[in-house]
């Protein structure tokens, strides 16, 4: 069949494959031509240590001495591979980290795995590595440190770098009102997925995933803001996340009363022009009655 002018001169799906062929080469590009040191802060420091104790994942201090670097760069690659494979060592870092498997970067190239590891292997040799991990207070948790903790995730109190209140993604069970967003996981428990006080401080400081990642880069959580939003979380693991919502009822109890409310006030607009046309009608058919 013949192809139509239009098609023949259609453009726009080869513009499509030429920037997605354009985004595939410049990703990887500028993500090995990042600083190893930007790289490691956004992408690894999150869950792992140089030379300050295990946090989700191992202290990578001397990591180079504990296996080659090819192991090393085929684990980086893809850790959920070498895992499947049967290896020995990545399953017991799997038990180690309990369960939790390290995710695969996008664009990790061999240029980059070197990188990272030559950073890993310089800082090994300091007396304290810049990424022996955040130092925060280790003093009890108070019930004002909670109470400020919760105006932090709901946004009563926002946070100093003007990054958005946790509610507006994430819920935790016992909110008041409408609850939390259902975008991300729930929080209920997190601190006790992430193991404790000091991986879930981590964690906030340099969030590793890519949704937190692009919204937190710009406007990173202050560390002063971290013990008072770990605090809180703390206290939510005493909730029970599988109790019934009342934030889902009152969300179906307020969309129930809106809706009835919206079909009040269409009654009382169109109720008399109803009539009015209803009468008209009644009007003219008892004269064609009588008529007849």
């Amino acid at each position: 069949m013949p192809q139509h002018p239009i098609e023949k001169w259609n453009i726009f799906p080869k513009i499509n494959r030429l920037a997605g062929m354009i985004v595939f080469l410049l990703v990887p590009m500028q993500l090995a031509a990042q600083d190893p040191a930007t790289d490691y802060r956004q992408n690894c420091m999150s869950c792992h240590t140089i030379g300050g104790g295990r946090l989700t994942g191992p202290d990578l201090k001397d990591v180079s001495q504990r296996k080659d670097r090819a192991w090393l760069a085929k684990f980086m690659i893809d850790p959920k591979a070498v895992i499947d494979s049967g290896d020995p060592y990545a399953r017991q870092l799997k038990e180690e980290s309990r369960g939790v498997i390290m995710p695969t970067l996008p664009g990790m190239t061999p240029q980059r795995i070197q990188a990272l590891l030559d950073l890993i292997e310089a800082e090994s040799k300091l007396e304290k590595s810049q990424f022996q991990g955040i130092k925060l207070s280790e003093r009890p948790f108070t019930a004002e440190d909670v109470v400020i903790g919760h105006k932090l995730f709901v946004g009563t109190v926002k946070l100093k770098n003007s990054g958005p209140a946790c509610n507006a993604c994430h819920n935790v069970h016992g909110l008041s009102g409408f609850g939390g967003g259902g975008l991300a996981p729930d929080l209920t428990t997190v601190m006790e997925r992430y193991g404790g006080r000091k991986t879930l401080s981590t964690w906030l400081t340099a969030p590793a995933t890519p949704t937190m990642q692009a919204v937190f880069k710009a406007h990173p959580i202050d560390p002063e803001e971290v013990l008072p939003l770990v605090a809180y979380f703390q206290s939510t693991l005493q909730r029970n996340p599988e109790d019934p919502s009342t934030a889902r009822l009152n969300f179906v109890l307020v969309g129930l009363a809106g809706a009835l409310l919206v079909l009040a006030l269409f009654d009382l607009i169109w109720n008399n022009r109803l009539r009015s046309v209803r009468r008209a009608l009644v009007r003219e058919k008892r004269l064609e009655a009588v008529h007849e």
